[in-house]
């Protein structure tokens, strides 16, 4: 009876991961979101297109950037996410299935979420530092934005390394 009863309560919790799918399609749905800004800014530059000083053009561009890169950071995590802890996704063979799909631990996953990120406030950063944004920010603001960004890139660095070394330790424990 206790044995039927730990099984039962063990399957139940490993369905219990099903809960994150709707995680996951709010998040093709904010990949949505941001196609609609994407295509938004993209035909309102278009019609400025004439009348930009070269400011502006590189403004919409790492603006475009932003956004694209967002996206991809997006759809890393709904993969990855959802083949490491939901269901593995049956594309095997698919001449289109990115090469990292199903390889991707969660350290893995971990180092590309911090990548993107850092990139992202890179272009945020230097979006401010070219004085680009919709108004100038004070040397103090500036200042506090490198410091954010300088966090960013010393967490990936640091999850890296710590990566990294506890992937030798299990190398060598072998």
């Amino acid at each position: 009876m206790m044995k039927q009863l730990e099984r039962w309560f063990e399957n139940g919790l490993f369905a219990s991961r099903w809960l994150l799918a709707p995680f996951y399609v709010g998040l093709i749905a904010s990949i949505g979101l941001l196609l609609f800004v994407f295509v938004k800014t993209f035909f309102e530059s278009l019609g400025k297109a004439a009348a930009m000083h070269v400011e502006e053009a590189i403004l919409t561009v790492l603006t475009l950037l932003d956004l694209a890169l967002a996206a991809n950071l997006i759809l890393v995590v709904i993969l990855a996410g959802y083949e490491a802890f939901v269901s593995k996704i049956d594309t095997e063979g698919h001449e289109d299935r990115p090469a990292w799909m199903g390889t991707t631990t969660f350290s893995g996953l971990k180092l590309k979420l911090y990548a993107s990120i850092v990139a992202i406030s890179g272009i945020q950063l230097l979006k401010t530092f070219m004085g680009l944004g919709a108004h100038p920010l004070s040397g103090s603001e500036m200042m506090w934005m490198t410091v954010i960004h300088l966090a960013f890139v010393v967490t990936a660095l640091l999850s890296a390394v710590t990566d990294y070394i506890c992937a030798r330790a299990g190398k060598s424990a072998h």
